[in-house]
């Protein structure tokens, strides 16, 4: 990792400047995280492209504020319009058209995420906000015969950008949602679909980021954007799908950031560019870092979400699926391996028969205390590598119920 090196041994400083240092976990501590706010307040004017030697990255993802899960936001979902036969944000614009659909989204991107809500999690004592958004953000890149999306969500984009910088956040905007869908049958992706993020598709994907690149460095509001996600959970497995991701559309994409960072800023400093972020290699696409010729500014992201993990068994019937068994696995997890590495989501969930089925997990409110603890060993295994990132900040009505579990608030 050539520059990583060249900075550790030229500058120690600006070499960890970008993210926050290896300061102790307030839960290591012993204190509530919550009480621990990390970054001062920032002058209104100043950049945080990288963050001040502050601490760790601690944040939360504003989940289904521009790719609407309805899973995670039945009430809102149906308060839309939409309904259990609509699966994807695709869906639901092709049902109601595409003037209603601008409309009640619109309702939907000013109330999800409010300045309150910013408000509140910087109450927390929290830093960062990652923000999923679908490639149709940009409008010209849908094509109208055949897609359906909603329209106007960039503004909405800007406003968050502006409260979250004003409040001292450090912003990552993620490409949830790509071209053609990066994955299939996921509505995270915003269209259930049969295809894959593939070369047909790559040229949109690059347009996005150059785009979304041109405004983060042009635009007041997105001073506090200091990285740029390419994809996020693209396909797993090794074949020629993810072969080409690596081979092909990681080194194009990071080429095409940094040129339309040189066109947006012809004199741009290297400690202003963006960090460019790819999914880790355990993520299960295999290395990232294989064919770049260029790693500086690089960061990977990393998903951990034991319900749907079986590592050391913690999920076989008769050995796993016990408290003592989530708690081991996490007190002794490791999540390294591309470096710099955020767990970027994670939640309190747990496999889905014993969510609300199980004496020893459910119903949560009884289990508070248990909760706590998993809590903390997930953030300390988290924070051996460069912090988390909660999924999600809300959740509303998970299954029929009320599951702060996956609801930061």
């Amino acid at each position: 990792m050539r520059s990583i090196v060249f900075l550790v041994v030229g500058n120690a400083a600006l070499s960890f400047a970008w993210l926050p240092t290896a300061q102790e976990s307030p839960i290591l501590a012993g204190q509530d995280v919550h009480q621990a706010p990390l970054i001062p307040q920032h002058d209104k004017n100043a950049t945080i492209r990288w963050l001040p030697a502050s601490g760790k990255i601690r944040g939360v993802n504003p989940g289904s504020q521009f790719v609407i899960e309805p899973w995670m936001a039945y009430d809102e979902w149906n308060s839309m319009g939409c309904g259990k036969d609509q699966s994807s944000e695709f869906d639901c614009v092709s049902k109601l058209g595409q003037a209603r659909a601008n409309s009640v989204w619109a309702t939907h991107w000013s109330t999800w995420t409010t300045k309150d809500d910013i408000a509140r999690m910087q109450s927390y004592g929290l830093n960062t906000i990652r923000i999923p958004v679908g490639y149709w953000i940009r409008e010209d890149l849908v094509y109208s015969d055949s897609e359906h999306f909603p329209q106007g969500g960039l503004a909405y984009l800007e406003r968050i950008c502006g409260w979250a910088s004003d409040a001292g956040f450090y912003i990552i905007i993620d490409l949830h949602g790509a071209p053609g869908a990066q994955v299939a049958k996921n509505s995270f992706t915003g269209q259930v679909k049969l295809e894959n993020l593939d070369g047909l598709q790559y040229e949109r994907a690059y347009k996005f980021l150059e785009w979304m690149t041109k405004i983060i460095h042009t635009n007041y509001n997105y001073r506090n954007v200091g990285m740029l996600e390419v994809v996020n959970e693209p396909l797993q497995g090794s074949n020629s799908n993810t072969d080409s991701l690596r081979r092909n559309f990681y080194p194009t994409a990071w080429k095409r950031i940094r040129a339309a960072e040189d066109a947006a800023k012809p004199n741009i400093t290297p400690n202003n560019r963006l960090h460019i972020q790819m999914m880790n290699t355990k993520w299960g696409s295999g290395d990232p870092h294989q064919y770049l010729t260029d790693d500086y500014f690089a960061a990977y992201d990393d998903h951990r979400y034991l319900k749907w993990s079986n590592d050391n068994g913690i999920n076989s019937p008769g050995t796993g699926q016990t408290p003592v068994a989530y708690l081991k696995q996490s007190c002794h997890d490791d999540r390294g391996g591309n470096w710099p590495t955020i767990v970027g989501e994670w939640s309190l969930s747990v496999a889905d028969n014993l969510e609300w089925n199980n004496p020893d997990f459910a119903p949560p409110d009884n289990h508070v205390g248990w909760y706590r603890k998993w809590f903390a060993a997930q953030i300390q295994a988290y924070e051996k590598q460069n912090g988390w990132i909660f999924w999600s900040w809300k959740a509303n009505w998970i299954g029929g119920r009320n599951d702060w579990r996956w609801s930061y608030e």
